[in-house]
Parts: structure tokens; C-alpha cells; sequence
């Protein structure tokens, strides 16, 4: 399997055979590194990481799997560049393209780490954007993968706000991998109608199933996977706060939903999460309107059954994964 040269902006662009290849990978150097086997035969090489929104596990996981790597990098905050504000995005990809080997981007919309990418002539890396976030993607299934022994077959029910990066990415890597994927929660918050059925279309090469439905209890029967997001994503106004807790609360993950899935299901969330009033957003919610927690009860989320800190953890690795991928074995 050769991906050196290639961007990772999303997995449409990727083959059924190309994902499971990258979790192998990731396999492989998770166990590398937990052996205390090195792998960094990429000494002088560098990346940069811009960032447009801020990170904890994506911008750990790329510095981490990088130095591991012997890579180096330049971390690029919201004001630590002048793309978009003073150099258009197609000459700052050109000047990184000259200086780097590579380029993580986190932001806002997918059509800026596609810009990046046709201009950059290094591989280009999405970090997150409002549409997709590929990364993460690859440590939830190799978390599922852990767990179950396999991908193929299984269930993940997506609950919350499944209209934007993680309801859509889910749904494209379950299609792609022969998951049957469902998307609960009420009409206003499914998928794009459009990208739906591309991902039929994905469904129906692999065997897997589309469901969109408002049913929480019918939804989440028998599943495998219970996976759920906060419900307001960063960059949206503080107004929504009052309109998503009324309108998805009836989708928030609790004892009785977990009990409804199947009895060796799991529970995962990309993080961070609002389970508790241990941060200042979460605090000002309950405060206002009376909850304790949000998308997920705090005795779900410390539960048996939560894997959340299993797949964190795994950014790191598929995120090695990718770079390795997509610089090639250069050095070996």
C-alpha cells in the first residue's frame, strides 16, 4: 500500500483497503511504542501545525507522534500566522510547502485545507474542520477495533447534533467499513441530505446500513456503540446553548440508553466533554438552566463501559499512522 505524497483531508478519498491500512499501522506503532521500540527515521524532517482553533488531544497527538518520529515542529496558533489576514492561503502554502515536509490544519471551513493542499506540494492533513475530521475518525475505529475484534457488522448509533464534522465523519467511515451507522436525534439535526447519499452509495459496496431516525429507544436497541459530541460547536454563538439543551436533550446519553444498546456496548466521545460542572462553560449551564450535565450523564461517562481516554489516546497513534503513510518510509 503506497499513500506517500497523499493528503489526508477526508475519508472519501480513501479506499475501504487504504483505512484498514492506516489502523494496521496505527496497530503496530501503538505497540512499538508501549515495547519501547523507536520509530524515528524521520530526522530532518519538519512540520508545521496551524492551528485556527484551539486544541488539546489534536494538537498533542500531532507534537507528540512527530517528536516520537524525530520530526520536528512549528505550532502556528489563531494569531501566529498571516494566512487569510495578510497572505492569501494559496502563497501561504506555497512558503510552507518550501520550509516543510508537511502541514496539519485546524479550522474552519473544508475548503481552506483543500486550498492548502492543491497549492502546498507536501502532504496537507486535516486536523478538524466544520465539515470533517478525518484524524479522529481512524482512533475511533481502532478503538472499536480494539474492543470488538472487528469493524464489519458492528452497530454505532451517533446521538446528539449529527449535521456537522463528527456526525458527517462517522457516517462516511461506517459506510466505508461495513458498519451500520444511525444517526439519532431529531430531523432538524441529520446529516446533509447530500452527503447521505453518497454515503448510501458507500453502504451499499460494503454492507452496511444508513439509518436516520428520531426514535432514541429504537435507535440505540442493540447497538454496539453509543457515540455522542457536545452539542455546540467551537466558533457558534453562545445563544444556541439554550435552543440545543432543550431541543437534544432527549438524546443525551444515560444509564437507560446504554442499558437499551447491547450489554457489551461502549461508549465513545471525541472529547472534550460537558459530564460534570468541572469547567467554566459547564458551570455557566447549570447554573442558567438548572442541569448537571449535558450530552452524557457523569455516571455513563466514568462508567466500564466509556472507552473516552482509550480513544484519545489513540489520536496519537493514527496520527503517526498518517504521517508515516503519507511521507513514506523515508530513512528506514
Amino acid at each position: 500500500m503506497n499513500l506517500k505524497g497523499r493528503d489526508f483531508l477526508t475519508l472519501k478519498d480513501f479506499t475501504k483497503e487504504e483505512i484498514v491500512y492506516l489502523l494496521d499501522l496505527a496497530a503496530d506503532v501503538k505497540e512499538k511504542k508501549k515495547n519501547g521500540i523507536p520509530v524515528d527515521h524521520y530526522k530532518g524532517k519538519n512540520v508545521a501545525l496551524i492551528f485556527e482553533k484551539d486544541s488539546t488531544r489534536t494538537r498533542c497527538a500531532f507534537e507528540v507522534a512527530a517528536h516520537d518520529m524525530g520530526m520536528g515542529t512549528t505550532y502556528l496558533g489563531p494569531t501566529g500566522s498571516q494566512m487569510g489576514k495578510k497572505e492569501s492561503i494559496e502563497d501561504t502554502a506555497r512558503v510552507l510547502g518550501r520550509m516543510y515536509d508537511g502541514i496539519e490544519y485546524r479550522g474552519f471551513g473544508q475548503e481552506i485545507v483543500e486550498e492548502l493542499a492543491k497549492y502546498a506540494d507536501v502532504p496537507v492533513w486535516n486536523g478538524l474542520t466544520n465539515e470533517y475530521h478525518p484524524t479522529q475518525m481512524l482512533a475511533d475505529m481502532l478503538t472499536i477495533r480494539e474492543q470488538f475484534g472487528k469493524l464489519e457488522g458492528l452497530k454505532l448509533v451517533y446521538m446528539g447534533d449529527a449535521r456537522y464534522n463528527m456526525g458527517n465523519s462517522l457516517m462516511v467511515a461506517c459506510s466505508k467499513l461495513g458498519m451500520n451507522f444511525v444517526a439519532c436525534t431529531t430531523e432538524k439535526y441529520f446529516p446533509d441530505e447530500e452527503l447521505v447519499q453518497t454515503c448510501r452509495g458507500y453502504a451499499k459496496e460494503s454492507g452496511a446500513t444508513i439509518t436516520l431516525t428520531e426514535d432514541a429507544e429504537e435507535g440505540t436497541k442493540d447497538a454496539d456503540i453509543i457515540y455522542t459530541d457536545v452539542w455546540v460547536s467551537m466558533g457558534e454563538p453562545d445563544e444556541v446553548w439554550e435552543e440545543r439543551i432543550r431541543e437534544l436533550s432527549p438524546y443525551k446519553v444515560t444509564k437507560e440508553i446504554m442499558a437499551n444498546a447491547k450489554k457489551d456496548a461502549i461508549f465513545l466521545h471525541c472529547l472534550p466533554a460537558f459530564h460534570d460542572l468541572k469547567t467554566k462553560i459547564g458551570k455557566e449551564m447549570g447554573q442558567r438552566f438548572g442541569i448537571e450535565d449535558m450530552e452524557v450523564t457523569d455516571e455513563v461517562f466514568e462508567s466500564e463501559q466509556s472507552k473516552v481516554f482509550d480513544e484519545a489516546e489513540n489520536r496519537m497513534h493514527t496520527i503517526k499512522a498518517v504521517m508515516m503513510a503519507t511521507l513514506g518510509e523515508a530513512g528506514k
